[in-house]
């Protein structure tokens, strides 16, 4: 009888050990399990955007989209510099994924290349791999966590969302982004207020009243809640890192909004 407990990696031998192959080719290794970026299994594999300057524009025409939603939206833009700052970070992922999807963005990935482990022994300097100056290899996206991406989205396709819809959603979750007794909130009441009234409007537009439009409702509230699982650490490497670099996007969306 195997010992591997459910949704243990394949990679991994009994009670957590790495592979043979693995232990012999790893001096280095320590009694601990590898890092998931090293995984050997497909689905934690590293990946990349089969076209990333494409997929990479319309990432970006998407955050354009964003900060136009939100310039237009009085009830956010006259809450106090810090609230809105602090509304955007808890909100700019799900926002950003409400746009991909109202804008019909589609993209496809490849497995990235990454060196062999027995390369990365036959290359390494002595005495690098303890205080050595060079910092490790950024972990790039796994092929699970874009799936699961990819399945959200289609998710919010199924809906068959129009523009109003989608615009009382986004307010929705844009107002739920930070919780009323988070510390730093100058308008903690009046943002509670606003949760409320954004809420109200999304069951008026989804029209709740008829026994279809409560199916309806239930539905995309369930599925709104899903992208809050989606970190925004994935979204900004998987659109923006290839073609801008790190960069944060809450302060990008502040200095586009002119809020610093």
């Amino acid at each position: 009888m195997s010992s591997s407990q459910p949704g243990a990696c394949p990679c991994q031998g009994a009670v957590g050990r790495p592979a043979i192959l693995y232990a012999l080719l790893s001096p280095s290794l320590r009694p601990v399990p590898p890092p998931r970026s090293h995984c050997l299994c497909r689905q934690h594999r590293p990946v990349q955007l089969c076209a990333p300057h494409r997929t990479c524009r319309e990432a970006l025409d998407v955050l354009a989209k964003t900060v136009a939603f939100l310039r237009n939206l009085p009830s956010f833009c006259q809450l106090p510099p810090q609230d809105q700052r602090q509304l955007l970070q808890g909100g700019w992922g799900p926002l950003f994924l409400l746009g991909l999807a109202q804008d019909t963005v589609t993209f496809e990935v490849a497995e990235a290349p990454v060196p062999s482990i027995l390369k990365k022994i036959l290359l390494e300097e002595p005495g690098s791999s303890r205080g050595g100056s060079q910092l490790p290899d950024r972990p790039q996206p796994s092929l699970a966590a874009v799936r699961w991406l990819q399945c959200c989205l289609e998710s919010l396709w199924n809906l068959e969302l129009g523009p109003k819809e989608y615009a009382y959603l986004k307010g929705t979750i844009l107002f739920n982004s930070a919780p009323t007794d988070l510390p730093g909130l100058q308008a903690s009441s009046h943002i509670g207020h606003l949760q409320q009234e954004a809420h109200w409007a999304l069951c008026e537009v989804l029209e709740p009243w008829c026994p279809a439009g409560q199916g309806r409702l239930a539905r995309v509230l369930l599925t709104a809640s899903t992208l809050k699982s989606i970190p925004p650490s994935l979204l900004r490497d998987l659109f923006f890192r290839p073609i801008i670099g790190d960069v944060d996007i809450t302060g990008l969306l502040e200095d586009m909004l002119l809020l610093r």
